[in-house]
């Protein structure tokens, strides 16, 4: 009778935490990046009324199998469960989700921590962080944009006020037609701005004098009309309208042609878009050229692979930094820790960092959160069972209490 009390009470202690896991899980239904946990039972030592009795050598009898009694229940575990939460979009520029697996990295007070909610902003001094203030981990592109994910992880930052630096022109892309049907003398001009390494600009432009039967000579002036001298500058064209010299389909400027600038070649079959000369067309034009000037930081985006991406007032977009996404060999061994974090532990294994998209790793969404991943209907179903299964313990103590008091009463 004593063994059915206690039997009863593990029933009530492992209901109750088997309540206290539901409860934290609906409590978490609306929470970002939250994961559901479970709990698992599992019996207790038996108590053995009759050993396991083994046949009669001569085989006049059978063997015989154990009587047992159980003494109760215990939890085995509570179990993480890491299924993909649902993703919510926020159009919130630095709110980010993870389509599949991995932990965004973020480091508070020297502890490293991992978690799958991806609600980040700037600090005052431009470093990227979690809603608890732990600074977000990745790898910072260097001043040309190129990141080195080989290198240890470190904060990422995105300084407010961030300056790309000018890049001078090296090259100009020419497309369009030249009139074969031009008169000898007949000429067309096409002007671009050119770019010095401070960023400094020119007008640069270029005559086009048709000088022979499908032959052209092309004269460069800068912005105050002093003429800039040109190496290749005859333009030949065969019989069916194609470039025919120079071979190389380059006109080239000496450096300091423009006084304090760089070379520059002006590609004539630039593979954008040929130089030809066919009928009466006259669509000459600067298709592009590689120069700008100096810009200043004026808005970022991620990409999917969690390129951390920055557009500046010159209209360059630069990779400023790269998020880094931790995997482990087993998640179910990290610790939970408060504040949608985890913590590796020895079971977890070890993080294994990369970036989003590689090694099996998931990709960024931006401007989503991940939802919590608890299914409702199911918790309830399971919070009744925990419910009905606290409430059936519970009457096996008050029956097993009123069979001791019939037993007390035998002596009456």
């Amino acid at each position: 009778m004593i063994r059915s009390m206690f039997s009863a009470v593990s029933g009530l202690r492992a209901h109750r935490t088997m309540l206290d896991v539901v409860g934290n899980n609906i409590a978490n239904s609306s929470t970002a990046g939250f994961k559901s946990s479970s709990t698992v039972f599992e019996d207790v030592l038996s108590e053995t009324v009759r050993s396991v009795g083994a046949g009669a050598e001569d085989g006049s009898t059978g063997g015989t199998n154990p009587s047992q009694i159980g003494l109760g229940v215990a939890v085995s575990r509570i179990s993480t469960n890491f299924s993909q939460g649902a993703l919510q979009s926020t159009g919130r520029q630095l709110d980010f989700a993870i389509r599949g697996d991995g932990f965004f990295v973020a480091e508070g007070g020297g502890d490293r921590s991992y978690t799958r909610a991806g609600s980040m902003s700037l600090d005052a001094q431009g470093r990227l962080v979690t809603a608890g203030g732990d600074f977000v981990q990745g790898w910072t592109a260097d001043a040309f944009g190129v990141v080195d994910s080989n290198t240890v992880i470190g904060q990422i930052s995105v300084p407010i006020g961030t300056t790309a630096p000018p890049v001078a022109t090296s090259t100009i892309d020419l497309a369009g037609n030249l009139p074969a049907d031009a008169q000898i003398g007949d000429s067309f001009v096409s002007g671009v701005q050119v770019f010095n390494s401070l960023g400094d600009t020119e007008m640069l432009g270029l005559n086009f004098e048709k000088t022979a039967a499908n032959e052209w000579t092309v004269t460069a002036t800068d912005g105050s009309g002093t003429a800039v001298a040109l190496t290749d500058s005859v333009l030949t064209f065969d019989a069916n309208g194609q470039l025919a010299a120079p071979a190389d389909g380059g006109i080239d400027l000496a450096a300091g042609a423009i006084p304090g600038f760089d070379a520059i070649t002006v590609n004539i079959n630039s593979g954008i878009g040929d130089v030809t000369q066919f009928g009466e067309l006259s669509t000459l034009a600067v298709a592009d050229q590689n120069g700008y000037g100096a810009g200043i930081l004026q808005s970022i985006s991620m990409s999917q692979e969690g390129m951390l991406v920055g557009s500046f007032s010159n209209g360059v977009n630069r990779p400023l930094a790269q998020l880094a996404i931790a995997n482990f060999t087993n998640p179910e061994g990290l610790e939970k820790t408060g504040s949608s974090m985890f913590a590796a532990t020895i079971n977890s294994g070890e993080p294994q960092l990369s970036v989003a998209g590689n090694g099996g790793r998931g990709l960024i969404a931006s401007g989503t959160l991940e939802m919590s991943n608890v299914d409702l209907a199911e918790e309830f179903v399971t919070l009744i069972t925990a419910q009905r299964g606290f409430q059936a313990n519970s009457r096996v103590v008050t029956s097993s209490d009123e069979v001791l008091n019939d037993i007390v009463n035998l002596k009456r």
